[in-house]
């Protein structure tokens, strides 16, 4: 067995001092969870916008660089800047 990761130990621990709660029913709340995750990738409205080609083109290298789809990382930073998550960077 490989040794545990810095995250992994620290799971491990907290595990080992009780601070974990058994779900009272884990079937149940695995479904919700799952049913919430789906919910959550389903993309059902179509946007068009227009961008500047320089933009757009940059948008594509940095998708490539990440492994993804460029309409993806649009997604993607929309709904971190809507929840919160995408923040202005102080320069």
């Amino acid at each position: 067995m490989k040794p545990l990761d810095k995250e992994e130990q620290g799971l491990m621990e907290s595990v080992e001092r009780g601070e974990w709660i058994p779900v009272k029913d884990q079937e149940r709340e695995a479904k919700k969870l799952e049913s919430a995750a789906k919910a959550t990738f389903v993309k059902d409205s179509r946007m068009n916008i227009r961008i500047a080609k320089r933009d757009l083109d940059a948008l594509k290298i940095k998708a490539m660089e990440e492994g993804i789809p460029y309409q993806t990382l649009v997604s993607s930073i929309i709904h971190k800047y809507l929840s919160g998550k995408l923040v202005e960077r102080e320069t």
